[in-house]
């Protein structure tokens, strides 16, 4: 297994706090797949206005911590080094339980399709097994 704390995570991709959406990578393999991992509390930014009295983590941030986490495995790849990996699109999306604080959100992406910088990672979000948001996620790689 192919592990990856935090500063490893910030060497691959360029986001940080409080945008870095990943707390640590259990396993990957550069160009084809990347599992990490997002531990949420209820200190995150978001739970100040979505929604205040009923906290859920934004569907469309579950939706890029899975991003991040493919761009781990697109950006680990030698020849996409120091470089990003934009979205490109989304598809086949679907939300299908909350995410609240104290959940540990298991986030899965595998690249299923790589031409040149464009790919397409299909990516899974998981709470205690259970799916959260599927789809697939188009990317592209550029400076």
């Amino acid at each position: 297994m192919n592990r990856l704390d935090i500063k490893q995570i910030q060497e691959i991709i360029p986001h940080r706090h409080p945008f870095l959406l990943v707390d640590y990578i259990e396993d990957y393999e550069p160009g084809q797949f990347a599992v990490g991992y997002k531990c949420v509390t209820y200190r995150e930014d978001f739970f100040k206005g979505h929604f205040p009295d009923h906290p859920v983590m934004p569907g469309v941030l579950t939706l890029e911590a899975l991003a991040q986490v493919g761009a781990v495995a697109i950006l680990s790849q030698e020849e996409h080094r120091g470089k990003i990996a934009f979205f490109g699109g989304v598809q086949k999306c679907k939300f299908k339980g909350m995410v609240n604080p104290g959940d540990k959100i298991r986030l899965e992406t595998k690249i299923i399709k790589q031409k040149g910088p464009v790919g397409v990672g299909e990516a899974v979000a998981t709470v205690d097994g259970k799916v959260v948001v599927s789809a697939e996620l188009t990317f592209m790689v550029g400076k």
